[in-house]
């Protein structure tokens, strides 16, 4: 039948009217299932399959947790300098133009300011797309000006961290920026203002060491990457097998260094719900 075998030779089609199949379409999550790629969109771009939880950026996040995805961004043009002049395989200043370019975002954190069910809170969101989501300067500067608007206006105060650790382009200037957010959470705590620490995938390094872990309540979503150094290094390092599932969610809920693992549905039922009863306010 014609249907299956070519009958006429010679047939060929011009490439512009080539019905290839677009790019995007379809998700394959690491587990192996296939997903329709609106259909991911309209789950918070969580596989209705496996239930693996696909990373997102900071504008998802603003849209999942603000009221109608109304906010305002503070200092949304802050961007990181080049003092020590660092080259690796380019400059840094040419790759944070390139970055800055390709992500259409200014540095690796953005801080909003909103409504979230009825009542207004500072969220500071992380972006993995920005060199890794690596905390530098800025990260730091715009993290400790977020906790500074939520305390001089009293609003609770969400970190959303994804990163990769300290940005090494910044070396000692990136290092700084441990010391100087823990200071300012300090600061919060002393106002009384409630802080929700929202872990995702993956919160490594110099954020774990600091901001990430120092939440009145520290939560995840469910299977994130969590841990100060990688597993390869721990496992070079102490020369010992990892225990299975090592630095996932679900570890360190069941060793004590999470309060709770919460799915990206509940995230803002769930937030809100913190934040009231840190405030000793009516359940919304």
């Amino acid at each position: 039948m014609a249907w299956f075998k070519r009958q006429e030779k010679g047939i060929t089609t011009a490439t512009e009217d080539k019905m290839d199949v677009p790019k995007g379409l379809w998700y394959k999550s690491p587990t192996g299932k296939i997903i329709d790629a609106d259909e991911l969109a309209r789950n918070l771009f969580v596989s209705p399959e496996d239930d693996f939880h696909v990373r997102i950026g900071s504008a998802t996040y603003f849209e999942i947790l603000f009221d109608n995805n109304e906010f305002v961004e503070l200092d949304k043009n802050m961007t990181s300098k080049d003092p020590l002049h660092f080259v690796d395989t380019k400059k840094y200043a040419e790759r944070l133009k390139d970055v800055m370019e390709k992500t259409h975002l200014k540095d690796a954190v953005r801080t909003g300011v909103g409504k979230s069910k009825g009542k207004e809170l500072v969220i500071c969101a992380m972006d993995f797309a920005f060199i890794g989501g690596s905390m530098g300067a800025v990260v730091g500067e715009k993290i400790a000006r977020g906790i500074d608007h939520a305390i001089k206006n009293k609003l609770p105060f969400v970190m959303i961290s994804k990163s990769g650790g300290a940005r090494m382009m910044e070396a000692a200037y990136s290092l700084m920026q441990l010391a100087k957010t823990s200071v300012k959470l300090a600061q919060l705590a002393e106002a009384k203002l409630p802080y929700i620490s929202l872990c995702t995938d993956p919160t490594t390094g110099g954020t774990t060491a600091s901001y990430a872990m120092l939440g009145d309540i520290n939560i995840s979503e469910p299977g994130a990457l969590i841990g100060f150094a990688g597993p390869r290094v721990v496992r070079d390092t102490t020369g010992k097998d990892l225990p299975e599932g090592f630095q996932t969610a679900e570890f360190l809920l069941e060793h004590g260094f999470l309060d709770f693992i919460t799915p990206r549905k509940e995230l803002k039922d769930k937030i809100n719900l913190y934040i009231d009863l840190i405030q000793n306010n009516d359940i919304r």
